[in-house]
């Protein structure tokens, strides 16, 4: 598994360590990873769709084979 490193604020590396110290993780590295990872997946799910985006620089087609908004 590739090794990344990077600088956090204060307040996130302590928000890490508590969520460790409560038993939400194993240690530092799984917090990192999962968090991280479901950071992504949000991101992914809320981001413009790659077919809406296609469809507005096509001229306004509503979705529909024959509809166009004018």
């Amino acid at each position: 598994m590739p090794t990344v490193e990077i600088n956090i604020p204060d307040h996130i590396e302590m928000q890490i360590a508590q969520l460790v110290e409560k038993g939400e993780f194993v240690s530092r590295e799984e917090a990192v990873e999962q968090l991280l990872s479901a950071g992504i997946k949000a991101y992914k799910t809320s981001g413009p769709m790659e077919d809406e985006a296609s469809l507005e620089e096509e001229g306004g087609m509503m979705g529909h084979e024959d509809e166009y908004v004018f």
